[in-house]
């Protein structure tokens, strides 16, 4: 099933797409008809649906055996939001060795293989914690700020946790996944050169308006069966510029549950971010993004999630 929060009619609704991704239900307005008014509530957000757990689900499977036609709408009038529009946390792991040993090879004109990583990063899924509230979604524009010149896209994809928790045993951590989605970490570089060099980590670099992009939607765990077999493409203007692909991942969701939770209490809506799949940003191979590049990153079995770059 795929799940996505949309603006239309002057307000935004969670929806199931359907029908070759051309159509929604929009899920608030299909409960008002089929579902009993205790019940509504389930349908009531993305945030809803995800902590309704099971009762949710059954809630959808219900609307969606006969969705009233007031209810229906086309893609093309809706307006794409980030499928989770308010996350209680996100989470961006460095789940790709190559990508860092890319990265570093490039900038210090030296082979990848003979770049050396932090035994650390190799032996634990390190990750920062990302804006929650800089977020946009399919099809909107991210508007660069003004400090930067150098733009930057990273190919990525998620999960999204149904269920939270504590000190999650890796074994059991897939049972906490609701679903998973395409991640575009934007980042100005030349910004992130200078704060990095500070070695206070990462600040204004990545915490700008729009500079976190999830979408198009949440392809619920039950329909992706296998995570680590995906395709992962990245183009601009049309024009591919990376590709790679989800089974080269070092740190798996797994490792990421399980070590994010150590000690520490996630709950439902968690967003865990793959990092970026190797040859999957410009710093890797040398092209930037101008004010007016479209860039598309595709996931197989997720979908395309599309943004315009402008000037703030």
């Amino acid at each position: 099933m795929k799940l996505a929060t949309v603006g239309y009619d002057a307000s935004d609704h969670a929806a199931v797409v359907m029908e070759h991704e051309q159509r929604l239900v929009l899920l608030d307005r299909a409960a008002g008809y089929a579902l009993p008014r205790e019940s509504r509530p389930l349908l009531a957000s993305m945030s809803d649906i995800i902590e309704g757990g099971d009762r949710a689900r059954e809630a959808i499977d219900r609307v969606l055996a006969d969705p009233p036609e007031a209810a229906v709408v086309d893609t093309t009038d809706v307006q794409w939001r980030s499928p989770l529009p308010n996350p209680p946390q996100i989470r961006d792991f460095g789940g790709f060795m190559d990508h860092f040993r890319n990265a570093r090879a490039r900038m210090q004109g030296v082979p990848a293989h003979s770049v050396e990583l932090p035994r650390v990063q190799l032996e634990r899924p390190l990750y920062y914690i990302a804006n929650r509230l800089a977020l946009a979604g399919h099809e909107t524009d991210v508007h660069w700020p003004a400090y930067s010149t150098v733009r930057d896209y990273e190919l990525e994809f998620a999960c999204v946790l149904g269920r939270g928790g504590t000190d999650i045993p890796r074994e059991r951590a897939a049972e906490h996944i609701f679903g998973y989605t395409i991640f575009n970490d934007f980042t100005a570089r030349d910004t992130q050169m200078e704060e990095m060099a500070t070695g206070l980590g990462l600040s204004k670099c990545k915490d700008f308006t729009d500079a976190n992009v999830l979408g198009p939607w949440i392809v619920t765990a039950d329909e992706l069966t296998d995570p680590y077999r995906l395709s992962m493409v990245a183009r601009i203007n049309g024009t591919e510029v990376s590709r790679g692909t989800s089974a080269d991942m070092d740190h798996t969701f797994a490792d990421m549950i399980a070590f994010a939770s150590t000690a520490t209490r996630l709950y439902p809506g968690e967003v865990l971010c793959s990092g970026t799949v190797p040859t999957g940003c410009g710093v890797e191979h040398g092209r930037f993004l101008e004010p007016g590049d479209t860039v598309e990153l595709e996931v197989s079995g997720i979908g395309v999630l599309r943004n315009t770059v402008v000037t703030a």
